[in-house]
């Protein structure tokens, strides 16, 4: 019946969210440089009429970039997404949307003014029927076209400047593929140049926040084609897994039966074919992923190489990751050392912290132990284990953000990689979302974790932790403070004693350090720090 249920669905139009909306993909509003549709509401541009939002200029963030990226003018991602629109809908209160037509993470109701706090589960503690929900709606979003979004197929200077539009329509899931091949994949130079080292969300501090959003907005998505507002995206906690526990044809998919490298034909997975998987091919055409089928996904869990990714990452990995208090440092990239951020994302060491791109730890590792589709980066969404695994990287950020209590200053406002400053908008984002937006807790977004919620001592631990370790920080100082207080209330008090005998004509025999028992209970000790 659900199946049933389900099918029936995918002959309703549905709506989507994620790169360019289907309304703002004309001539007109690209040569016009504006993005802002009407809400359905009252028919005004961004809901202007109800006081839901407005049509204004883009405001771009003027700090200075890392130099990652040598080059200006040759990319259409720069400065996003000023190439395509710089007028949008800028949303009001508790609105949101392209047209300012959604409420934001974590309200609802028809004002937006309805908190809410959703809990994203484990994989293995849904009943069987969650579960079986869970995979149909993964291949219902598989098989079913976004209705307000399409993707671009050129760049904007192949549709001829905005004349000659190059958009194309995609399934829902898909759709979220292609949005993190267009955020990771390489700048096009002409001719046969590429520039690799570039990327929007991975390699730099956005790469936390950026899956954050991609994950908010993947699991909206889920609940508006399925009707099921309570949904949320389960995890996989692989901590100390000996080996992928999910890849069986109960959840994600087991090994097909003759070829290791495919999926077993009784998962409903083996039929997927994936797309932007060919990087080389797009580059030395000078093209981009048009989300044409590139074949099956690929699999082979374990079977990758041991010299770069000997193991699953352990407990011991993670806790030394969240004990690290530096978000980012150095050059705020995969050469970073002692940053959480990169320690997380697996360019540094999980038990020293320091950078070694030739080993792949904790987020990192998983993807290389995939061995297949996952291991690529610009490809990596298509294997649905992807949502699993982010969402406990997402979990594991969310430990370090109750642990720590960063304030929003301590996310980069300048020289990070391009597209990695606090202000600058994700690549490639419409609505608009800035990078510092996401850097802050879960539940001011409408979602928590299931094992974070359930010892009450551990968050309890998590709120001391901050100050046990800023008081280890300044003990040495309170100590010399203390130290030094009591030498000078020692002296002090001296001096009034003898002070005091000398007036009263104290006999020279009588030893003044000594102190009579109701005088002691008469002493004040003052330190001043």
């Amino acid at each position: 019946m659900l199946l049933f249920a389900l099918g029936f669905l995918l002959i309703i139009p549905q709506p989507s969210t994620g790169q360019f909306p289907r309304v703002c993909a004309n001539v007109q509003s690209l040569l016009s440089k504006e993005c802002c549709p009407p809400w359905n509401g009252d028919g005004s541009p961004c809901g202007e009429l109800s006081n839901r939002g407005s049509c204004q200029n883009i405001l771009l963030s003027q700090a200075p970039l890392g130099p990652q990226f040598p080059f200006s003018g040759v990319d259409d991602r720069e400065d996003w997404p000023s190439v395509f629109y710089n007028r949008t809908c800028r949303c009001e209160g508790n609105f949101m949307g392209f047209s300012c037509g959604e409420c934001k993470f974590g309200f609802s109701g028809l004002n937006c003014t309805e908190r809410q706090v959703k809990t994203r589960r484990n994989i293995f503690q849904l009943t069987a029927s969650e579960k079986n929900k869970f995979l149909a709606y993964l291949n219902l979003a598989k098989n079913i076209p976004s209705q307000d979004y399409v993707i671009a197929t050129g760049t904007y200077s192949q549709m001829n400047n905005g004349s000659n539009p190059m958009f194309r329509d995609i399934s829902v899931y898909d759709l979220f593929v292609w949005m993190h091949y267009y955020a990771s994949r390489d700048t096009l130079l002409g001719g046969s140049n590429v520039w690799r080292d570039i990327d929007f969300a991975h390699e730099a501090p956005g790469f936390l926040p950026w899956h954050r959003v991609f994950l908010l907005m993947w699991e909206r998505q889920i609940q508006r084609i399925t009707g099921d507002e309570n949904f949320t995206i389960p995890y996989w906690d692989w901590r100390d897994a000996e080996d992928c526990e999910v890849c069986n044809d109960e959840y994600m998919g087991g090994r097909h039966p003759t070829n290791p490298n495919l999926l077993s034909p009784a998962s409903i997975f083996s039929s997927w074919q994936v797309i932007c998987t060919r990087s080389e091919e797009y580059n030395s055409q000078q093209a981009l992923c048009s989300a044409t089928s590139e074949g099956p996904i690929r699999r082979n869990p374990g079977n990758n190489d041991k010299s770069r990714t000997p193991r699953l990452p352990s407990s011991a990995d993670v806790e030394f990751c969240l004990s690290l208090t530096q978000y980012e440092s150095g050059p705020m990239d995969k050469m970073a050392n002692y940053s959480f951020r990169n320690t997380l994302e697996g360019f540094a060491d999980p038990q020293t912290a320091i950078s070694n791109p030739a080993q792949s730890g904790l987020h990192n590792a998983l993807h290389i132990y995939m061995n297949g589709s996952m291991s690529q980066v610009q490809g990596s969404a298509n294997d649905p284990i992807f949502v699993l695994h982010h969402a406990f990287v997402d979990s594991i950020f969310e430990r370090w953000l109750r642990r720590h209590r960063p304030m929003l200053e301590v996310y980069p406002a300048a020289n990070a990689p391009i597209g990695h400053n606090r202000e600058n908008y994700m690549v490639p984002f419409i609505p608009l979302y800035r990078n510092g937006e996401f850097f802050k807790s879960s539940r001011e977004l409408g979602y928590d974790y299931q094992y974070l919620q359930e010892p009450a001592l551990q968050s309890f631990q998590d709120f001391l932790t901050p100050y046990l370790q800023q008081a280890r920080q300044i003990w040495p100082w309170l100590l010399g403070a203390a130290v030094f207080g009591g030498i000078v209330t020692a002296v002090l008090t001296g001096l009034s004693r003898a002070c005091q005998k000398k007036k009263g004509g104290t006999s020279s025999e009588i030893q003044p350090l000594l102190i009579e028992s109701e005088d002691y209970n008469n002493i004040t000790y003052q330190s001043n720090f």
